[in-house]
């Protein structure tokens, strides 16, 4: 670009996981444009990752759930009417969906830039997309935009969080957060007691999920109980993280706790942590995140080794 543009319209509503892995292309263009200003298209459900961050001037919020039915589609089509004025000179669409791509036309974005594996025919709307390819971790794939406006991707990609708020926790910690939204992924009532037994020391249980009853009197449960800059603090305080692969993780992965993430279907390589920090459970066995491995054939439930993570779990830092 011959200028750096004042506006910027990111589009990148949600999920939470999908909008940590976008961090890192903000703070990349805050880097380089300093003065510009960048609103963020944002679910609301997902705001608080984006509180106190340098990199976003403005949230946009996106509430999708309301525009569904005869009275949510008026509701979506004045929402998109009140974009109108925006005219920001740079509209990134990372969601990548017909319904994204219609909020960077409907802003009367000057210039609309999106990725090339964009669904639902967004890629119309772009006047440039990305290259990107199948076998890219997420994090790689939003970072491809960024050569397309002058700017050199990252050595180290930057993840601006805020420190979160303050919670009861004991000292010395080990979080576990077994629940996921995807099916297949969250660990069962009998897992989690299971390694709970275990792991010896003081456990926190956090995420939205059932948790097994009774639990180890060791274990302070506070699954439902947690708004997210809670959760920041506390995966920020953790002596280490076990989760499965979740929005959750992700959080824990961009702030550089030591964490395991367990993985029952889905690819390590593609969705797993982007941390230097990360271990992975992938197909029956425990290893530092990879994302040259192969990927290793999945295992039925029962290979779980929990003694194994338990280990891991103690193992000294």
């Amino acid at each position: 670009m011959s200028a750096p543009p004042s506006t910027v319209l990111f589009i990148k509503p949600g999920s939470l996981g999908d909008v940590v892995h976008a961090l890192p292309v903000a703070a990349a263009l805050h880097r380089a444009w300093p003065q510009m200003r960048l609103s963020w298209v944002i679910d609301p459900r997902w705001r608080p990752v984006l509180d106190k961050n340098p990199s976003v001037a403005e949230c946009v919020p996106f509430a999708r759930q309301d525009f569904r039915g005869a009275a949510g589609f008026l509701r979506g089509a004045r929402w998109l009417g009140s974009l109108r004025a925006r005219q920001p000179g740079l509209a990134i669409d990372l969601q990548c969906l017909l319904r994204s791509a219609l909020i960077a036309r409907a802003a009367r974005s000057r210039r609309i830039i999106g990725l090339s594996d964009a669904r639902e025919g967004a890629g119309i709307f772009y006047h440039e997309s990305a290259a990107v390819a199948s076998g890219q971790h997420a994090v790689d794939r939003y970072l491809a935009v960024l050569p397309l406006v002058g700017i050199s991707s990252p050595k180290e990609p930057e993840f601006p969080l805020a420190a979160g708020d303050p919670i009861d926790a004991p000292e010395d910690f080990i979080l576990l957060h077994p629940y996921a939204r995807g099916a297949g992924k969250s660990l069962d009532e009998i897992t989690v007691r299971s390694l709970c037994e275990r792991i010896a020391g003081p456990i926190v249980l956090a995420g939205i999920g059932s948790p097994p009853s009774p639990l180890p009197p060791r274990v302070v449960d506070l699954t439902g109980r947690t708004t997210l800059p809670q959760l920041i603090w506390l995966l920020r305080r953790a002596r280490r993280v076990i989760s499965v692969d979740s929005g959750p993780m992700h959080l824990a992965a961009a702030v550089g706790a030591r964490l395991l993430s367990i993985h029952t279907w889905s690819d390590p390589r593609l969705v797993g942590p982007y941390s230097k920090n990360a271990w992975v459970w992938q197909g029956g066995e425990l290893r530092p995140q990879d994302f040259h491995s192969p990927l290793l054939p999945q295992k039925p439930m029962i290979t779980f080794d929990l003694n194994a993570i338990a280990d891991w779990a103690q193992a000294p830092a």
